[in-house]
């Protein structure tokens, strides 16, 4: 067969216009920039706290890590190194986080000494405080239940790095199974009976009875409202997919069938009039409200009218961590989409505030005073907790920060 010069010229021109043509594509990019500010090459964090003067702290909870053994909160120093806080003996238990004398092996039962650490806070008159879960895991994963003196509440000055005040939760309040995530505060005298204002926590217990834990930070009374109502729950078949894949749960152990997302309430935020409580379970897309004059109240009927009183905000992508500005946003992890969203309760609509292949598991966010918002990235879907039941994280863990929108600063009830 032969081709002529034109036809030749003219298949040349059509497979030239064809390759040149634009294909498009996801840009994998948006929003405002990030940029790496500490290094994890150590243990494993989950928090971050920033002070006003621009001193750092994480956690390391012994629940999601059984090696997070020489500390469980240390303040982030320079080159990319940590150091026990506030003190290396109360990160450290006498004879462990674990007592195996008891059966089954429980959490360590000492109130002065820190044994998993799940959050750690600045508060609006910069003190720091420590959400002690009181439970560890074995090296096997399994994550034993907590004694009585083990779940409780530090507050440390940071002016002189020293504790100032101990909340021990009761049973009632932080069961044994209870897993007590994260904490919001209000210290507006007129919030609270002790005229010292209150802490907000979630309880994402795995074991299931989720639910929003308030504590009068004076006289160190604690109640739960939304107890194991479908708000805080996980939901049911709910299954993420980060950085492609299906990320299954082993919430038992590796070497029991895999279950879908069973973290329950854990994400928590204050509107900036604190008025609002925002919370979301990992194990869901949705972001829940509920005015906090209703979980202030602690009466014969109060459980009734909290739960009247939630409100759904709609779907926001799946995430950890919540955290407030003085914006009014509500910015959460979208871990399906590499991004980091915030809801606008002004106008009820949800937005990529910045998207990067780097960002995956946003686990905790911390608003600063300086005008950024701090975030740790983690792997948490790749421990042993999650199919296929292997170590596949990568260190360095990266704590991030990005600039927030119209000078937005962190919120001050205070």
């Amino acid at each position: 067969m032969y081709f002529t010069k034109s036809l030749i010229a003219t298949i040349a021109s059509i497979a030239t216009t064809v390759i040149s043509q634009q294909i498009a594509q996801d840009p994998g990019r948006g929003g405002v920039p990030i940029e790496v500010v500490h290094l994890y090459n150590d243990e494993f964090p989950q928090g971050i706290a920033v002070s006003s003067t621009g001193r750092k702290f994480s956690n390391y909870a012994r629940s999601l890590d059984p090696n997070n053994i020489a500390y469980t909160v240390a303040e982030l120093t320079s080159n990319n190194t940590e150091t026990p806080y506030p003190s290396a003996q109360i990160n450290s238990p006498p004879g462990g986080a674990i007592n195996y004398s008891t059966t089954p092996a429980t959490g360590a039962n000492y109130e002065e000494y820190l044994i998993g650490v799940q959050s750690v806070v600045i508060d609006p008159l910069d003190r720091l405080w420590i959400l002690d879960t009181g439970r560890a895991a074995m090296q096997n994963g399994t994550n034993v239940p907590a004694s009585v003196g083990g779940p409780k509440l530090i507050g440390v000055n940071l002016t002189n790095n020293t504790i100032f005040k101990t909340i021990v939760f009761p049973p009632n309040v932080a069961y044994s199974d209870s897993y007590i995530n994260d904490i919001r505060f209000d210290l507006r005298s007129s919030v609270a009976a002790s005229g010292q204002g209150v802490g907000y926590i979630t309880d994402s217990s795995q074991e299931g009875r989720n639910g929003i834990i308030i504590v009068d930070l004076g006289t160190g009374s604690s109640w739960r409202h939304l107890d194991a109502t479908s708000y805080v729950r996980p939901e049911t078949g709910f299954l993420p997919f980060i950085w492609g894949e299906a990320v299954y749960s082993l919430p038992i152990g590796p070497s029991m069938p895999i279950s879908q997302g069973s973290f329950g309430a854990d994400g928590i935020a204050l509107s900036a009039d604190g008025a609002t409580l925002y919370f979301a379970a990992v194990g869901s897309r949705y972001l829940y409200s509920v005015p906090t004059a209703r979980l202030l109240d602690n009466s014969l009927t109060s459980e009734l009218l909290a739960q009247q009183s939630v409100v759904s905000r709609g779907q926001k992508g799946i995430s950890d961590g919540l955290e407030t500005d003085t914006n009014g946003f509500i910015y959460g992890g979208n871990f399906e989409d590499n991004a980091i969203n915030f809801f606008n309760p002004a106008n009820g609509t949800v937005n990529v505030f910045a998207r990067d292949p780097r960002i995956g598991w946003t686990d905790t966010f911390a608003v600063a005073t300086d005008g950024y918002i701090y975030f740790t990235e983690n792997q948490l879907w790749r421990t042993p907790s999650y199919y296929p039941g292997t170590d596949r994280r990568v260190k360095p863990y990266v704590l991030y920060r990005a600039q927030l929108p119209g000078n937005g600063t962190k919120v001050n009830l205070s």
